[in-house]
């Protein structure tokens, strides 16, 4: 049996920053996902916002680890190149009465931040001229942005790898064992032993918790569904634009993602199951309607994919960060919005937890920090100069995806990086590839002719779409929809 200091179960934003950040002490760590992939859970499918830290209060852990995490960002980019871009952000009214926005601004203060204010109309039409005209205040928070989630998540993965923590995908975990001295973790391809558990499973951390006794605390999924349009339709947009927050959270926003597509959602709804993903016309449409409002050069023409993430709400509604009851078991749970701008500062208490706990830590001397980016943003050239790489030869610089011009050198480059890719949505996420106007259409068979190459077996280009189980709305059923509510 395989024996660890930690074990960390999920491998989503917490779980990977929680592996990268042991990864600089002298430990064995194992992290498992039952996935094939990596950030798979609501990793990449949220709003990819690094929020500013002033819409929770700093009574709860959500209020005060959010600022916290955001102030590691940038250094965070700048040694693992996930992309991150700070854009600032607008919570907007049409209402006289700004004393809602005052209410959030004296909250930002209380937890710490120094870039607040509230702007009138005329300074919010210089910054985003192309919103609706009539909205008259908005509270500007200039450090919040836009990050790519997923490939945070990866870059993160990555690092902890290249620093020696052990992945196990295609792991679930099905049962936990106490013993006196650790806890036997048994999984769908064996068993491994591990002092102390790191319980990060997302929408399963209550499953996972109550395998070890633990029963105090539920996870309640709310989904959230979005729309995202093609690349450069969010050029008009600024900042990440929100609408005043509600009881079920911060509401549907608009933003330019950090690739440039225009990003509008989500909605929330509590009636969903842990694993519903589709998405639907009615919701979509009421998303669109109420964007509309904000920003009228939407064009449903132009919409390329819906997709939902589940939100892990707790019972709580907090974060749930602690060495529970069962020595040694630390639950890291209900980690809903802003949990992608406090991972960074949730793996900061998860590494006073387990030291707290009498785990040892020795950093390394040899610890590496940085992770090179598999690819970079960068304009899209015209099609009449990519047009003649289209059918070269195999060569790195050939275009194997037209819509995002990636090429076979990027691709091949994603390959090789310490996780065995078994998808073609896994090329994708690393590289872009197939996210543009045909969603694959053109590329996800040539992609699959890199894989079979570079790891001399078979992949199924179609695998992804046939096994993923979820209905999206799709381009043309949106706008039928629209015009019959005309």
């Amino acid at each position: 049996m395989q024996k660890y200091d930690v074990a960390i179960i999920g491998a989503g934003i917490v779980g990977t920053a929680a592996a990268r950040w042991l990864s600089r002490y002298d430990l064995d760590v194992a992290l498992l996902d039952k996935g094939n992939d990596v950030s798979m859970g609501a990793t990449k499918a949220n709003s990819a916002i690094v929020h500013g830290g002033y819409a929770e209060s700093g009574s709860t852990l959500r209020g005060r680890l959010c600022y916290l995490g955001r102030l590691q960002f940038k250094k965070l980019d700048q040694e693992l190149n996930f992309g991150f871009r700070e854009s600032g952000s607008l919570v907007v009214t049409a209402e006289d009465d700004p004393a809602p926005l005052e209410r959030l601004l004296e909250q930002g203060q209380l937890n710490g931040l120094d870039d607040l204010e509230i702007i009138s109309q005329e300074r919010l039409r210089e910054m985003e001229p192309a919103l609706n005209p009539d909205l008259k205040w908005a509270l500007y928070c200039r450090g919040a942005g836009v990050c790519s989630p997923y490939e945070m998540a990866i870059a993160l993965a990555e690092n902890a790898i290249a620093n020696g923590i052990n992945l196990f995908l295609e792991h679930e975990v099905i049962g936990i064992r106490k013993e006196q001295s650790g806890f036997i973790i048994e999984t769908t391809k064996g068993e491994i032993w591990s002092r102390f558990v790191i319980n990060a499973a997302g929408v399963y951390a209550d499953h996972i918790a109550r395998m070890v006794g633990i029963d105090d605390f539920e996870i309640l999924p709310r989904s959230g569904q979005y729309l995202l349009f093609v690349r450069g339709s969010g050029k008009p947009i600024n900042s990440v634009i929100f609408q005043l927050p509600t009881d079920k959270g911060k509401g549907v926003l608009l933003t330019s993602t950090y690739y440039g597509n225009l990003l509008i959602g989500p909605d929330a709804s509590d009636d969903s199951s842990k694993d519903d993903t589709s998405t639907d016309v009615q919701r979509i449409a009421a998303i669109y309607r109420q964007c509309r409002e904000l920003y009228d050069k939407l064009d449903p023409r132009q919409f390329i994919r819906s997709f939902t993430g589940i939100r892990a709400r707790s019972s709580t509604n907090d974060f749930i960060i602690e060495e529970s009851r069962v020595p040694g078991f630390i639950n890291v749970a209900g980690i809903q919005s802003p949990g992608l701008t406090a991972a960074p500062a949730i793996a900061d208490m998860v590494v006073d937890i387990l030291k707290n706990a009498g785990l040892e830590l020795v950093e390394k001397t040899d610890f590496n920090p940085y992770r090179p980016p598999i690819i970079q943003k960068k304009e899209l050239r015209p099609r009449s100069e990519i047009e003649p790489l289209l059918h070269i030869p195999s060569s790195p610089e050939k275009i194997i995806c037209r819509c995002e011009q990636v090429t076979e050198g990027e691709i091949v480059d994603a390959l090789h990086r310490g996780i065995k890719l078994k998808t073609i949505d896994a090329v994708k996420r690393r590289t872009r590839a197939s996210m543009g106007w045909c969603q694959g259409s053109f590329c996800r068979t040539r992609i699959a002719e890199v894989m079979e190459r570079e790891y001399g077996e078979p992949i199924d280009p179609s695998f992804d779409i046939e096994h993923s189980g979820v209905s999206r709305v799709e381009r043309s059923e949106l706008i039928e929809f629209l015009n019959s509510q005309e």
